[in-house]
This record gives structure tokens, C-alpha cells and sequence, in this order.
């Protein structure tokens, strides 16, 4: 039998050990560790081609597609002013695509949050407005130096297909899948900031309604040059559906 003094610290490690098992698993929302991998954005492409009704790819992604789909998912992910209790354990969740039919895009919600969530004052969610405004800016130029790359090789593929001997149709039907799969991606990205720029508006119009400041000057210049950026895109995905209906602010 052990003795009474060891009973404690080896229970204490049970208790750890538990613990540690039941965080590895996801809770609090997290996302498991043994769920990141390479191909961890791979849904981003299979979900905007199944909302369309298009056949998946079977092809391996790429490490230009794999990077393509990595840098969408923070832009298409719906803005909002984190709590910091998610800034610890995260709250990475899949997002439907603006092609789903009950999908209904709502240029509120980004301010709602952003003014209802406890802040020490008004300054602060001024501040959190600039600096999302001012990411999503950061991201934008990699994104769209990555789907350039991607969508003049897509080209490359698809003038190519033309000369290549015994080419199946289930190796063709993949490669067109493929493209359409990229442009739509692309597509996706170009709607969710189109929908950021109306929701960024429609919050800075609201903190200075509530709480006029001298901080609404710097995020109402950063919102006019990200809606001018996104007006006037560096490369158009070849559209492949009609566009959904968009809010722009």
C-alpha cells in the first residue's frame, strides 16, 4: 500500500493528466492540436464548390493553392471584436459561403458586437475598429499576390490540356474542377471584403453617433482606402456563377 503522503501528488497528476487530455480535445472551442495540419483551410475550397453545386477536385492541393486557401480564411472568417478570453483559446470555425441560399449577410452585426462587448471606454473600440480595419488591409495584398499566381497557372492548365495526349476524362473533369474551385475562392474573398468595408462603415457611423472622437478621422481613412482597394482588386477570378447579392456601405 502507498503511503497516505504520496496519495495526494500522485492524485493531483491524475487530475492533470485528465485535464490535459480533455483540453487536447478541443474544449473551450479551441482547435486541437492534432487537428492543425497543412491541408486545415482544405475545406474552404470543397465548401465554396459544394454550395454551387460543383464537383470536387480529386487533385492534391498545390503549395500555391494550399497557400491560397490559407490567407482567404482569415478574410472570409466574419470580422468582429474578440473577447480576450478568445484571443487565448480561439474560436476557429468553418464559414458557410456566400453562394448558401440561408446565408443572409448582415452589415450590423460587426458593430453591434463591437459596442456591446465590455471596453474600458469608447477610445478602445474606436481602437479595435482601426486595428481590424488596418489587418484586413495587411492582408490583402498577399492574398491577392498569391491568387494571381494561382489563376495564371490555372490558365496555364487549362491552355495546356489542349495538347496533351491520352488525357481521361476524370483527369480533365479534376483539373476543371480544380480552376473553378480557385476562382470561386477567389470570388469569396472579393464578396467578404466588399460585405467589411458595409460592416466597417456601418460601425464607425454608430461609435460616432454614441461617442464622436478625433479616432473616427484614422478609421474613416482606413475604411475609404480598404473599399478602394477592394474596388479596384489586382486580379478578377474569371466569374464562374452570378455574384450573390452584396451590401455595400
Amino acid at each position: 500500500m502507498l503511503p497516505v503522503r504520496r496519495a495526494a501528488p500522485i492524485f493531483t497528476l491524475l487530475i492533470a493528466g485528465g485535464l490535459l487530455g480533455a483540453c487536447s480535445g478541443g474544449d473551450f472551442g479551441r482547435t486541437r492540436a492534432d487537428m492543425r495540419n497543412d491541408d486545415m483551410h482544405k475545406w474552404i475550397g470543397a465548401e465554396a464548390t459544394a454550395s454551387v453545386g460543383v464537383r470536387p477536385s480529386q487533385f492534391q492541393l498545390t503549395d500555391n493553392e494550399r497557400q491560397l486557401r490559407d490567407l482567404a480564411y482569415p478574410l472570409i472568417e466574419p470580422p468582429h471584436s474578440r473577447p480576450a478570453w478568445k484571443a487565448v483559446f480561439g474560436d476557429y470555425q468553418p464559414s458557410p459561403s456566400p453562394w448558401r441560399q440561408k446565408v443572409a449577410f448582415d452589415r450590423t452585426a460587426y458593430g453591434r458586437a463591437l459596442i456591446d462587448e465590455p471596453h474600458r471606454s469608447h477610445a478602445s473600440r474606436y481602437a479595435q475598429l482601426i486595428d481590424d480595419v488596418r489587418d484586413d488591409i495587411t492582408r490583402f495584398e498577399p492574398f491577392f499576390a498569391s491568387a494571381i499566381r494561382v489563376i495564371d497557372l490555372d490558365r496555364k492548365r487549362d491552355a495546356s490540356m489542349k495538347y496533351m495526349t491520352e488525357l481521361s476524362p476524370r483527369e480533365k473533369a479534376d483539373a476543371v474542377a480544380r480552376m473553378q474551385e480557385n476562382s470561386l475562392i477567389v470570388q469569396w474573398v472579393q464578396i467578404s471584403l466588399e460585405q467589411r468595408v458595409s460592416s466597417y462603415r456601418w460601425a464607425l457611423e454608430r461609435l460616432v453617433l454614441q461617442a464622436p472622437d478625433g479616432m473616427a478621422a484614422e478609421a474613416d481613412r482606413l475604411i475609404t482606402e480598404l473599399a478602394s482597394q477592394t474596388a479596384n482588386p489586382p486580379v478578377a477570378a474569371r466569374p464562374f456563377i452570378e455574384r450573390p447579392l452584396t451590401t455595400r456601405g
